[in-house]
């Protein structure tokens, strides 16, 4: 495994330098080389899902370069390895190899992305990759930015101020998120069955009434840092988690339930998951400021964990929440108009 899981590092950084450097055609080249002709994109809304290095390229990637052309990524976390994602625990029908890194896209903010007024000012745009590797190619990718805390970086609030405190999303405590080197597999093991246990036996078990009833307590740490998305803010405690960002959840969306996610892996002491449509559940009371719709909704999100025992001390949280607004029937880029035009 780990040496699969070393190649696939090293195709996924020798893609970010291309795309992080100035020579648009050397861009060009190594997407062609590290993509998969029939690659599938999947991205932050507005901007959706794409299909094929071509369109990757014009409707994702050089967009960000216009806007942000000194761009720059500073990567906190960065892992790989084989997925388990099935609740089920049926590897056979899993199984494939991922490679994913988080933190932050460095640039001048030069002219506007997304109608997103530019600042001309350097902003920290907070991102999340997951790249799924077959036969040497990616050929699958889900990639989020954090468009709200963007939009408050240039000054504009299209939500209510966040419970959690905002503007939080560092590297690990330890600075040591970065696997360059080959991990212990038996520690990636556990971790990824540590994850799975969390996730399905953990969350899953929520009886709607009782915080309890999940046992958070048994799997985060007392004082657990929890980065969480533009509009949720960051909770550097178990009890700040349950006060700002778990109790409220859980008053807008009691039946949530973990799906079958895109994947689970871990590598080290570090795990992560992509999930489109990961969770499901109906909007059944209020969420910041967007009253009960009884619709069904789904939620597409990128975490990362680390473990330190039996307990997770640290984890990175994106919630696509333009995606979420959405299914309220909520435009976030309208609310955006409305306050800059």
């Amino acid at each position: 495994m780990s040496d699969t899981n070393q190649t696939n590092k090293a195709l996924v950084l020798a893609l970010w330098e291309a795309l992080d450097g100035d020579d648009a055609d050397a861009r060009e080249s190594a997407v062609a080389a590290a993509m998969a002709p029939g690659l599938r994109w999947f991205g932050h809304a507005p901007v959706g899902e794409l299909h094929g290095a071509d369109a990757f390229l014009a409707e994702a990637w050089e967009p960000l370069r216009v806007a942000f052309p000194e761009l720059r990524r500073d990567t906190f976390i960065f892992i790989a390895g084989a997925s388990n994602g099935r609740a089920d625990g049926d590897v056979s029908r899993d199984g494939k190899h991922w490679v994913t890194g988080t933190g932050v896209l460095r640039g001048t903010f030069a002219s506007d992305y997304l109608g997103i007024p530019a600042t001309g000012a350097e902003v920290a745009m907070r991102y999340g990759e997951f790249c799924r590797v077959v036969d040497g190619r990616i050929d699958e990718i889900y990639l989020l930015i954090d468009v709200v805390d963007l939009m408050e970086q240039a000054g504009v609030h299209v939500l209510p101020p966040c419970r959690g405190r905002p503007g939080l999303y560092p590297p690990p405590r330890l600075d040591d998120g970065v696997l360059v080197d080959a991990q212990d597999q038996a520690v990636s093991d556990h971790s990824l069955d540590h994850l799975r246990r969390f996730l399905y036996d953990g969350l899953n078990v929520y009886d709607q009434e009782e915080l309890s009833s999940m046992g958070m307590a048994d799997w985060f740490h007392p004082d657990v840092q929890w980065y969480g998305p533009g509009g949720i803010g960051a909770c550097l405690s178990l009890q700040e988690f349950e006060d700002n960002h778990q109790r409220p959840w859980l008053v807008a969306y009691p039946d949530r339930q973990v799906q079958d996610l895109t994947a689970i892996f871990a590598e080290g002491v570090y795990s992560a998951a992509p999930g489109w449509a990961g969770v499901k559940a109906t909007h059944t009371g209020p969420y910041l400021d967007a009253a009960a719709t009884g619709a069904t909704i789904v939620f597409n999100g990128l975490d990362w964990w680390k473990r330190e025992g039996e307990q997770y001390v640290e984890n990175w949280v994106f919630v696509d929440m333009v995606h979420l607004f959405d299914q309220f029937g909520i435009d976030l880029f309208e609310r955006m108009r409305s306050q800059v035009s």
